[in-house]
């Protein structure tokens, strides 16, 4: 079974932050994802998501997240109910972000990529990074393939797969 979601839209509120009673980051916000259509009125259409982060990732989003930022959010939709205080049943569903993506640099300009993978920004850097700058991405190259003449099978052992 499948439970993936993949959305892009605009933080309607800032980032609500909270903890559990044992430390665990747990952070909150609504995403404005605008549907395919218009009304017959030829206003824009949206559905509001609730989203849900944990740990550092939550951290994160709420430090460098604000009402109106434009956000990438892949996760897992999570349902649940519970007991409303006129003792009504209350349905509720949240999407669960495994990742969250900031698709604007912190001065909310749009990062101007066409889809291809970004480059970190300076918040998502790690501290090595800043300490031994790299001039080129570390890509293979071509003609450094070890596979690249290789015109049979490659021998793998369950010793070499990291799982």
């Amino acid at each position: 079974m499948i439970n993936r979601v993949v959305l892009v839209g605009r933080l309607t509120k800032d980032v609500e932050l909270r903890y559990t009673p044992s430390g665990v980051a747990m952070a909150r916000f609504t995403l404005a994802c605008n549907r395919p259509f218009k009304s017959e009125g030829g206003e824009q259409q949206a559905d509001f998501i609730n989203i849900i982060v944990w740990r550092k990732q939550a951290e994160n989003t709420a430090n460098f997240l604000k009402k109106g930022s434009l956000a990438g959010v892949e996760g897992r939709i999570q349902t649940g109910s519970y007991e409303g205080q006129d003792g009504k049943r209350v349905y509720t569903t949240d999407v669960v972000a495994d990742s969250v993506q900031f698709l604007e640099t912190k001065n909310g300009q749009a990062n101007q990529n066409n889809g291809t993978t970004e480059q970190p920004n300076d918040h998502q850097r790690s501290r090595s990074e800043y300490q031994h700058p790299q001039t080129q991405p570390n890509y293979t190259r071509v003609e450094e393939d070890p596979f690249a003449n290789s015109s049979g099978p490659i021998e793998v052992t369950d010793d070499d797969l990291p799982f």
